[in-house]
C-alpha cells in the first residue's frame, strides 16, 4: 500500500522494534531537541527519546509527499506503472510532476525549507529529526547541494538514519544510510 502524507497509519511490530534499535544506537548523543512530522509513524519511532526528557517539536513541514489520490491504494501493476513514470520524469529534471494530483518535488522542498528555518532558529548543537523516506530523499539534495533529480542517489530504509554537520551556511555529510543497528 502506498503510504504517503495522506496516510496516517501506526508503526507495526517491526517498525516499533527497529525503533528501539535506533534509540539503542543513538540514546548516547546528547540530543538537544527531536524533530519530527506530523505522520504519528515517526512521533512513534522517536518516543523512546522523548521519554528521555528530550524536547519534541512536531512541524508537518518534515511530513512525507503526498502521493496524491494513489494513496492507501493496495500495489497494483497500473499504480506501478504510474509511480515508475513519475520517478523517471523526477530523474529526467521534470521536478514538477506529481502523481495523482499529490505533491511535486518541488512543493516538498518548499515546505522543508520553512521546517528547517524553525529548526536552525533554535539553539542546540545536535537535533534529530525523524522523517520520511521520499522526504529524506529530497531533503538530503537541496541540504547538500545537489540537484534534485539526485534524490535517489540516497537510499532509504526505514530506521537508517543519516549524520549532518553544519559549519557556517553549508551542510557536510558525516555518516551515510547507517544500517547496521538494525541488521544486529
Amino acid at each position: 500500500m502506498v503510504q504517503g502524507r495522506g496516510v496516517d497509519a501506526p508503526l507495526n511490530e517491526t517498525g516499533r522494534q527497529q525503533a528501539l534499535r535506533v534509540y539503542t544506537r543513538l540514546n548516547s548523543v546528547p540530543f538537544d531537541m527531536v524533530y519530527t512530522s506530523a505522520l504519528q509513524r515517526s512521533q512513534q519511532t522517536v518516543d523512546p527519546f522523548v521519554k528521555a526528557s528530550i524536547p519534541h517539536f512536531i512541524h508537518d513541514g518534515f511530513d512525507e509527499i503526498s502521493w496524491g489520490d494513489q494513496e492507501g491504494v493496495m500495489a497494483n501493476p497500473e499504480a506501478k506503472n504510474l509511480y515508475a513514470k513519475t520517478i523517471d520524469g523526477w530523474r529526467r529534471g521534470e521536478l514538477n510532476l506529481n502523481v495523482g494530483g499529490g505533491e511535486s518535488p518541488l512543493q516538498v522542498m518548499e515546505r522543508q525549507q520553512h521546517a528547517m528555518e524553525e529548526v536552525l532558529e533554535k539553539d542546540g548543537a545536535n537535533m534529530l529529526i525523524c522523517m520520511h523516506g521520499r522526504a529524506i530523499r529530497i531533503l538530503l539534495c537541496w541540504l547538500l547541494g545537489y540537484p534534485l533529480n539526485y534524490m535517489d542517489g540516497f537510499p532509504h530504509r526505514n530506521c537508517a538514519y543519516y549524520k549532518l554537520i553544519l559549519r557556517g551556511d553549508a551542510f557536510f555529510m558525516d555518516q551515510f544510510n547507517e544500517t547496521a543497528h538494525l541488521d544486529d
